[in-house]
């Protein structure tokens, strides 16, 4: 089984092309502009707490409160894929026997903050063992799938690679 990560969860679910990109090591994000922007956000959210980043072998926590796990994204543009990295992060923490509820951060355009919380319950660790095993087939295949175009594709990273 690969070591799966939240940002492996996330892309999961926002395309499957990408995942496996990433898990193959063909990282294209480095020339992205929304990447360096979700990373400046993470940097100043960082600079505001003290107690920023976590990491906890192959899973990197934004922010760990009191009561919650924070994720911090740039916008709710694919909150599913945001909530199982969250649900992961919940997870990995409980089987450390840390028992914490989640909550999504978007950072609006407007700047206002938007939160969600999130619950990790026996159907989502269920659900959670199926995605894991679904990822290690996925980027265990020898190519990756082939991308279907829809409209998030033109801001991604990879467009160029998928499309050109």
């Amino acid at each position: 089984m690969i070591k799966i990560t939240g940002t492996l969860v996330n892309y999961y679910f926002h395309c499957k092309t990408q995942c496996w990109l990433s898990a193959n090591r063909l990282n294209l994000e480095e020339n992205s502009e929304d990447v360096r922007i979700g990373k400046v956000l993470h940097e100043i959210s960082e600079e505001k707490n003290k107690y920023a980043e976590v990491a906890l072998g192959s899973v990197k926590i934004d922010r760990i409160t009191d009561d919650y796990v924070v994720e911090f994204k740039k916008s709710d543009s694919d909150p599913e894929a945001a909530k199982w990295q969250l649900l992961l992060e919940l997870f990995t923490l409980k089987q450390k026997g840390i028992e914490k509820k989640g909550r999504l951060e978007y950072a609006e355009k407007n700047k206002n903050t938007k939160s969600e919380i999130i619950i990790l319950d026996s159907a989502h660790e269920a659900k959670l063992l199926e995605i894991f095993q679904e990822i290690n087939d996925l980027v265990l295949q020898a190519a990756p799938p082939k991308p279907a175009f829809m409209p998030k594709c033109k801001r991604c990273a990879y467009y160029e690679y998928c499309f050109i």
